[in-house]
């Protein structure tokens, strides 16, 4: 089955049996996506997985789409269906590539960042990025969460084991150890946790709007870090200069980036047979913590 068909057979099954033609949608990694037209309302778009997840992946993302909304005020689009076979969302429009919607977005970020401080690091259930699960286990030390959490975490996975060497994973476990030496001490708030700027779409008055959350109350610099450092567009050049000065972030923060997007390279590394240099990038942020003989 073609993956227009088995997204147009979810839709059915979830009662959305006005369906003409369903449009594949690139961008994405770890499912498949498109834009369902049809007869009786709007178009819709719709995700699902080829393979079903052992558990609520869609139902986790549809709450994180509201807790970004709901808590930090960022526009995001309105579900329709959450189920376990498949996401249907209202359709945003494709960002606008100028530099003052980035300057918005920065805004929007900053305000999402420092108005939802929390006291603990976690969330209240588990939820996943991309394929896998991302554990959001409580936890009052910020430097733990991460390094437990987001970190090694990812070392018992398949394919990180067949990639990374013994001396690659005592590096990691090093650095987990002087995470206080290497990080600020920071307080946890509401977090997208998946944000490159693939996730970054606008809304028809020309708001920044995000999809594809895997939230928790963490570090802000996790969604920064992520967009540092997945080539972000020329046009988003100010976004980080404006959010740095929103959030009085000081100037050491661009050499904490490789740190911080371990835990996302580490992600990539576990899912997908191409990493994208994913092993690569993590053994040289490993360098300076390999033992010497």
């Amino acid at each position: 089955m073609s993956s227009t068909a088995l997204l147009a057979d979810r839709l059915s099954r979830a009662g959305i049996r006005d369906v003409v033609t369903v449009e594949p949608v690139s961008g994405g990694l770890a499912a498949l996506a498109g834009i369902a037209r049809r007869e009786n309302g709007p178009p819709v778009f719709v995700k699902a997985f080829a393979e079903a997840l052992d558990g609520d992946a869609f139902a986790a993302e549809a709450e994180g789409l509201a807790a970004l909304r709901e808590l930090g005020g960022v526009a995001t689009p309105d579900v329709i269906v959450a189920g376990r076979e498949l996401l249907v969302l209202s359709i945003l429009r494709p960002r606008p590539p100028d530099e003052a919607f980035w300057e918005r977005f920065a805004h929007a970020l900053a305000r999402l960042h420092t108005s939802t401080v929390h006291p603990r690091f976690g969330w209240h259930r588990d939820n996943w990025l991309g394929r896998r699960r991302q554990v959001n286990r409580w936890a009052d030390d910020g430097f733990a969460f991460f390094a437990e959490n987001r970190l090694l975490r990812w070392l018992g996975e398949p394919r990180v084991e067949a990639a990374l060497e013994p001396a690659d994973r005592a590096a990691l476990e090093r650095l987990c150890d002087r995470l206080p030496e290497l990080l600020p001490d920071r307080p946890a708030c509401l977090t997208h946790g998946d944000l490159w700027a693939q996730n970054v779409l606008a809304t028809v008055d020309g708001r920044a709007a995000l999809i594809d959350p895997a939230v928790s109350y963490t570090w802000a610099e996790v969604d920064l870090a992520h967009l540092w450092t997945t080539a972000p567009p020329p046009e988003s050049r100010r976004f980080f200069d404006v959010y740095a000065e929103l959030t009085g972030l000081d100037d050491d923060w661009p050499a904490r980036m490789p740190v911080i997007q371990l835990r996302q390279h580490l992600a990539v590394l576990a899912q997908f047979d191409d990493d994208w240099g994913a092993a690569e990038t993590i053994r040289a942020t490993l360098a300076p913590f390999r033992a010497r003989p």
